[in-house]
């Protein structure tokens, strides 16, 4: 590709045009024959635990709370952490997309999409273990304020309807975001395609998009509008989680670092998953001059900085039980120590103090191998972390007497890998039916790094041969501003 800026060589590789560009991101969609054995693999995976929380819901909905590992004192066990847990994997998505569209970061480009998809998929398996908890699904419509005859509200000073509103506007704003952003992929997945069916599902998916002046007007300004929407969502959401625990009385629960702790740590998880997923989707799809590793490394360091975050909150966490002179802060503190999760506390430690410090060398950030596998030991130690915070802490209450302990039945296991199964097979099929790049913003960020729109070849913009010539007429290949009018129609 014809470039004088060393940036554009980083961020997006290869010999390009906006055909290339639009050829080789959309037709993973249209062209049955990318999705390999690979993809199928791991599909059917995410199909097989998908039938096991199938199998998990009915006999929890059958038989009640009781099948869960919870008891008298550990009355929040796998439910609340993987709540926990998967609401964090979701924060990347957020960042990635709103936050650093906001500041203007051009290395968000070849990743949001993507992101955004992980977000949304992350919280709708999030959501299933709180409205379980409850002991009553079947009225987890009462945890909503709506207008009812007997007049019997929720109570607005319990954290569990904080986490409804949270979590409920979370996922809306970013079901928004991550939808108006595929409006103009989508028009183009429409008039590329050949199948009837195909292009009249996508037709109506697409809401109309023609590539008119005004559409990208309106786009833009909503786009803008859902994006300053998303980014205080990031720190409210998993601070308002944090309170879950920082409101109560729990010895380890009680302290203010909880919501800068909290957020960071879902941050750090987030990118864990991000990578943990863009480094075989790449390889696999072929992807390389797209998600290049000027990107990744990005990432890595992001999660660097993230990482330190949440190893300086483990450590003002003991800093604070032994320096209050609070006698159950003190058996709080050596109950991590020496209790009998001991082993729990200590992998934390190792998995999400120590492991990352590799990150400090571009070597490694580089080394996808390395990398990866740095990404699933981060992900195993945020799960461990919720896990010392919810049941390691409740273990041992203020009267001895009241002292338990805390096991995981199969069932709990169970639900655990569903959720894990419906995110797989969720996230595969989107990799299947939509662009997992957003191609308009490709073309962009192409355009503005090289300086121009046309490069002078056969594969030039304006050369669809296997494409409408509508999709180019109207611009549904990239925004006005990357140098082709847009048939105004309407206006």
């Amino acid at each position: 590709m014809a470039s004088s800026n060393a940036l554009n060589d980083e961020l997006i590789t290869g010999e390009q045009s906006y055909k290339t560009i639009n050829d080789r991101i959309n037709n993973i969609v249209l062209n049955p024959g990318k999705h390999g054995v690979s993809w199928w693999m791991v599909f059917l995976i995410g199909f097989g635990l998908l039938q096991v929380l199938g199998m998990a819901l009915f006999w929890l909905l059958w038989r009640g709370v009781g099948v869960w590992g919870i008891n008298k004192p550990v009355m929040w066990g796998w439910d609340i952490i993987n709540f926990v847990w998967w609401i964090g994997i979701g924060h990347a998505g957020t960042l990635i997309s709103a936050i650093l569209l906001l500041l203007r970061q051009a290395w968000r480009t070849s990743i949001n999409r993507f992101a955004e998809a992980m977000t949304i998929f992350a919280v709708s398996c999030a959501g299933i273990f709180p409205a379980l908890h409850t002991g009553r699904p079947w009225v987890d419509y009462w945890l909503f304020p709506y207008p009812n005859v007997v007049g019997m509200w929720p109570q607005f000073r319990s954290p569990l309807l904080w986490d409804v509103f949270a979590v409920s506007t979370y996922a809306t704003v970013s079901i928004l975001f991550w939808a108006v952003g595929l409006l103009p992929d989508i028009a183009s997945l429409r008039d590329k395609s050949r199948n009837k069916v195909v292009r009249s599902v996508y037709g109506i998916l697409s809401l109309g998009w023609t590539g008119s002046v005004k559409h990208w007007h309106r786009y833009e300004q909503a786009y803008i509008l859902l994006a300053g929407l998303s980014t205080p969502l990031v720190l409210s959401v998993h601070t308002i989680v944090s309170f879950d625990f920082a409101v109560s009385i729990v010895p380890g629960w009680h302290t203010t670092i909880f919501p800068p702790y909290f957020v960071a740590g879902a941050v750090y998880a987030g990118f864990a998953m991000v990578l943990t997923l863009a480094i075989p989707v790449r390889a696999w799809y072929g992807l390389k001059d797209y998600i290049t590793m000027r990107h990744i490394d990005w990432m890595a360091k992001v999660m660097l900085a993230t990482g330190l975050i949440v190893f300086y909150g483990y450590i003002l966490e003991m800093f604070y039980g032994m320096y209050s002179g609070n006698v159950f802060e003190l058996g709080l503190v050596k109950n991590r120590l020496y209790g009998p999760y001991a082993w729990s506390y200590f992998m934390l430690l190792f998995c999400n103090g120590v492991v990352p410090q590799l990150l400090w060398f571009p070597k490694i950030r580089r080394n996808l191998v390395a990398l990866w596998l740095i990404c699933q030991v981060v992900s195993i130690g945020m799960w461990l972390e919720r896990f010392v915070i919810i049941s390691v802490s409740l273990l041992r209450d203020f009267l001895p007497s009241s002292w338990g302990f805390f096991t995981p039945t199969m069932w709990d296991i169970g639900l655990f890998l569903g959720t894990m199964g419906q995110f797989m097979f969720l996230m595969f099929g989107f990799l299947r039916v939509l662009p997992m790049i957003n191609v308009f913003e490709m073309k962009e960020l192409w355009y503005k790094m090289t300086g121009h729109h046309h490069t002078g070849t056969s594969a030039d913009h304006g050369a669809h041969s296997d494409k409408p010539a509508s999709d180019e007429a109207t611009g549904h290949g990239g925004p006005p501003l990357l140098g082709q009018p847009a048939a105004d129609k309407g206006e």
